[in-house]
């Protein structure tokens, strides 16, 4: 028999349908963002600023975006910042909206289906396209943004306070499950090209293709799963859901002043978070143009950190029933910092050291993402979960901008990816100190949620 605090048969069955999105999008958000795209992009913009230069030189010429001048090596950070700007126009907005919608399903449905599109069309990115590969990107990473807003919403509807931490690990597990194997895919495909008698662009190619349809597909399978999650109907209202949705907007930002707790988790995780999806979106152009790595090296580097974040996701779930969830994110921020002064020092060429870093980094980068959700989840009020989750998506994978833009301006002033790497330290040193300010048990009363049972 349920008691209010743990899940009863109904939320575990649309739990378990719910895991499924993370499964179909961190697929690709690993494979295809984490992976394949910086290091593909960036060669095609070396190639279309230095035609005639050896590709293991670094290009000094620049490309010219909207008449602003650009590094080639610069190019994918300044893609993730450009999305995120547009995220932060766009996001907000739609999580008022998806809260005072009917049929909250059909945000989730659109944005899957808009980015998987633009996902398999990164395939038509080749010879000097590097624009195109530019706006695809921003569309499938405004569209992963917008459709995790709903999602990381809908988990709220479907689970009890007590059961988040879980949850969030588990669902967080099975998105490191799948990329996981997807990679292996795409290893095993990526070591046959010549076997195949492609190139090695010609397979990254292709591997956009599937794996966007595999976000396609594994999408559609959870979303039909989920039509019966219980939408609040006093949250649903007459008139238009966009008028409705940016009427809200004034007041959500105008009311987090109500929420101090709250506010000021949200700037802790601008700084960290920027920190932790800078260093993912970047470890694959780092590791290929610093260190030299292959392309297959980098695959099995992300493939042993997906397979250890996945213990270590469900490792830092367990951990959160005695440890509050602030306190484990906190501690894991001390190892962030520790990782990425590693990096700097690095040599060219050193795999190993590279491969003991990657074990660090799963350790603790599933625990930090899915605990530092289901924290925030106890800080959210009842019935504007997508309303605030849009915030907080905002600032998570793959659209973070002040670690990218930081990145990026580091590289195009010395040329030197060891510099943009160790600079992220700030990130990490702020984020940490913020979150320490955070009381978390003051900040779900004033929320009107049930405390849980360790704060």
């Amino acid at each position: 028999m349920a008691d209010g605090r743990s899940s009863t048969p109904e939320q575990l069955r649309l739990q378990s349908r719910w895991y499924w999105y993370d499964w179909s999008v961190t697929a690709y958000i690993t494979v295809t963002l984490a992976v394949l795209f910086s290091p593909y992009l960036t060669s095609i913009a070396n190639k279309a600023a230095c035609p005639t230069q050896p590709s293991d030189r670094t290009c000094h010429a620049d490309l010219h975006v909207l008449g602003v001048p650009a590094a080639p090596g610069s190019l994918v950070p300044y893609t993730i910042t450009a999305a995120t700007i547009v995220s932060a126009f766009v996001l907000v907005v739609v999580g008022a909206m998806a809260d005072r919608s009917k049929r909250p399903l059909r945000f989730l449905t659109g944005f899957s289906a808009v980015g998987s599109v633009a996902a398999a069309a990164l395939c038509l990115v080749a010879g000097d396209r590097w624009a195109l590969g530019m706006g695809l990107a921003i569309v499938s990473n405004v569209c992963v943004a917008g459709s995790l807003i709903v999602y990381s919403a809908i988990m709220v509807r479907i689970t009890p306070p007590d059961d988040r931490d879980r949850v969030s690990a588990r669902g967080w597990s099975y998105g490191y499950l799948g990329g996981g194997l997807l990679l292996v895919v795409n290893l095993v495909f990526l070591g046959l090209h010549d076997t195949l008698g492609l190139s090695t662009s010609a397979v990254v190619r292709i591997s956009f293709a599937v794996n966007g349809v595999w976000w396609a597909v594994f999408a559609t399978y959870s979303i039909r799963g989920l039509r019966a999650v219980p939408h609040d109907p006093a949250a649903a209202i007459g008139g238009s859901p966009l008028t409705a949705g940016v009427r809200q907007l004034r007041a959500t930002f105008a009311e987090l002043r109500g929420y101090p707790q709250t506010l000021r988790f949200l700037l802790a995780y601008l700084f960290y978070n920027d920190g932790v999806q800078t260093v993912i979106a970047s470890a694959s152009l780092y590791g290929a143009q610093q260190l030299k790595f292959s392309s297959t090296q980098l695959l099995l580097t992300i493939l042993l950190v997906q397979f250890v974040a996945f213990g270590g996701a469900l490792g830092f779930g367990r951990l959160a029933r005695r440890v509050p969830a602030r306190e484990l994110v906190r501690r894991s921020l001390y190892l962030w910092t520790v990782v990425v002064v590693l990096a700097f020092f690095v040599p060219q060429h050193a795999f190993g050291l590279w491969l003991l870093l990657a074990v660090g980094i799963g350790l603790v980068l599933g625990g930090t993402q899915a605990l530092s959700r289901s924290l925030y989840s106890h800080l959210v009020p009842h019935g504007r979960e997508a309303e605030f989750f849009s915030l907080y998506q905002a600032m998570d994978r793959g659209t973070s901008w002040l670690g990218t833009l930081t990145f990026g301006l580091v590289y195009q002033l010395f040329r030197d990816y060891r510099l943009s790497i160790v600079a992220l330290i700030i990130f990490f040193v702020v984020g940490g100190a913020l979150l320490r300010t955070v009381d978390v048990r003051r900040g779900v009363v004033a929320a009107g949620n049930e405390v849980p049972a360790v704060v």
